[in-house]
């Protein structure tokens, strides 16, 4: 006896043997459905009636999005907003209150005919070209002391550069103006120094933190061993570095005030000269600018280092 009965069909088009149980699992229904599924989705709330996993569509857990399946925004419009318009607030009071009080001839002669500007500017300047040169040097230098053959001499780089942050500011530029002279390269020579630590030590760091089976996973699939820093070592890196890229550039921005006593311009002009002729505006002008530059400075920073990392290494912004 054969156990299938003349005829006998259920209701997905699959014959019933004596024992009731349904065959033919691998039919097609009118719907173009295995008819062999249908029971599994039966209840599913994840699934809608076309047969949709809500879930993977960005609407659910698994779509790795927010509400209609969109992705999370990187950067918020508060972190836009905020920290810019806190600094512009306090640089119109600044400016209201320099320009309503009285000034007598030596704090015109400080803060007249576009002093303040030059300042500002040779201070930007300072902290630009000397976070360039942390970066062309600290990067590369990272990336180099992390491969095979360097990593022996890695220690003896990371004491070197622990050296230059170690040894006070105002005494690694006076020895510097010693050796070189006074002038705004040994103050950028001198910025560098006391900056690279921080973008060294993070590029090692986060290289070093990468999961070695990753690596060999990409290598086993045939990449380049470039291929393999530009696409997997370094996209997961990028986190720890951008943290010490940030770290340097407010270093920059204090270490930059110490330029004046190496000749090198810059705002601290405006704190030093404040200090010695006992003139309070131009000390608080100073460092006021001083404070909000560094405060825009890492706001940039910050910024960048959101739009830079890449999708799924951190948190939402």
């Amino acid at each position: 006896m054969t156990g299938v009965r003349d005829g006998e069909r259920d209701g997905y088009g699959g014959e019933r043997d004596d024992r009731g149980e349904r065959g033919g699992a691998s039919r097609w229904d009118t719907a173009g459905r295995a008819t062999g599924l249908a029971p599994e989705h039966e209840g599913d709330p994840a699934a809608d009636p076309d047969g949709r996993d809500t879930d993977r569509e960005g609407g659910g857990p698994g779509g790795g999005g927010g509400r209609g399946g969109r992705p999370a925004r990187k950067v918020t419009w508060q972190k836009l907003v905020i920290t810019p318009a806190v600094l512009a607030v306090a640089l119109v009071a600044t400016y209201l209150w320099i320009t309503n009080i009285h000034l007598d001839a030596i704090e015109h002669n400080s803060l007249d005919n576009g002093n303040v500007q030059l300042r500002l500017w040779q201070h930007i300047r300072l902290t630009a070209i000397s976070t360039f040169w942390v970066l062309l040097i600290a990067i590369p230098l990272g990336i180099a002391l992390t491969r095979r053959r360097l990593r022996p001499v890695a220690p003896a780089f990371t004491a070197l550069a622990n050296i230059g942050q170690a040894t006070p500011a105002i005494g690694l530029l006076a020895l510097l103006v010693i050796w070189l002279g006074i002038g705004a390269r040994t103050a950028i020579i001198g910025i560098v120094a006391y900056a690279v630590l921080p973008v060294l030590s993070n590029t090692i760091a986060g290289l070093r933190a990468i999961d070695p089976t990753m690596v060999e996973a990409a290598r086993g699939i045939g990449m380049s061993a470039r291929g393999v820093l530009t696409r997997v070592e370094l996209p997961l890196a990028v986190p720890l570095i951008l943290a010490g890229v940030r770290t340097a550039l407010v270093l920059n921005v204090g270490t930059a005030t110490l330029a004046t006593f190496g000749g090198g311009g810059g705002l601290g002009d405006l704190i030093t000269s404040g200090i010695v002729n006992q003139r309070m505006p131009v000390l608080i002008l100073g460092s006021i600018l001083t404070v909000v530059l560094a405060l825009f400075v890492d706001w940039l920073a910050s910024i960048a280092e959101a739009l830079l990392r890449p999708r799924g290494l951190g948190a939402k912004a």
